[in-house]
């Protein structure tokens, strides 16, 4: 008797940072060159906080500081993003990814974009930024 052979191709994926190893059949995808913008991720991070604050699951941004171990500053400095026109929110979402080097926009450069109340002039000062990183 003869053990039967089965032949195909797989690939282990990882489900985010420090996540399972998952069994996935066929090839692994190409990798994407470079790396997300981090006030990219920040401003992902704001949206999935308010809405947990806002379903209940967590009490209050206080609580998110101490369930993250961060300050209660820095999760205000993050939930300021909230306060950008949400086109401007849009566009920070889909940088474009940084294939090598430091940031071109970080969070510090978008605080006093989040502190404007008007939309208009956050737009303004958001393009102006965009072209010329660092010099909010």
């Amino acid at each position: 008797m003869t053990t039967p052979t089965i032949e195909c191709d797989v690939h282990f994926d990882r489900r985010g940072r420090g996540g399972r190893k998952v069994l996935a059949a066929g090839s692994a995808p190409p990798a994407s060159p470079g790396r997300v913008p981090r006030v990219s991720r920040l401003m992902a991070l704001a949206i999935r906080f308010d809405g947990l604050v806002r379903d209940g699951a967590v009490g209050s941004y206080a609580e998110l500081a101490r369930l993250g171990q961060v300050t209660r500053a820095r999760v205000t400095q993050i939930m300021n993003l909230l306060y950008l026109a949400p086109d401007v929110q849009e566009a920070i979402l889909f940088l474009p990814r940084i294939e090598r080097g430091r940031d071109r926009i970080v969070l510090r450069d978008l605080q006093p974009v989040a502190a404007v109340l008007d939309w208009r002039e956050q737009r303004e000062r958001w393009n102006a930024l965009s072209r010329h990183p660092g010099h909010s």
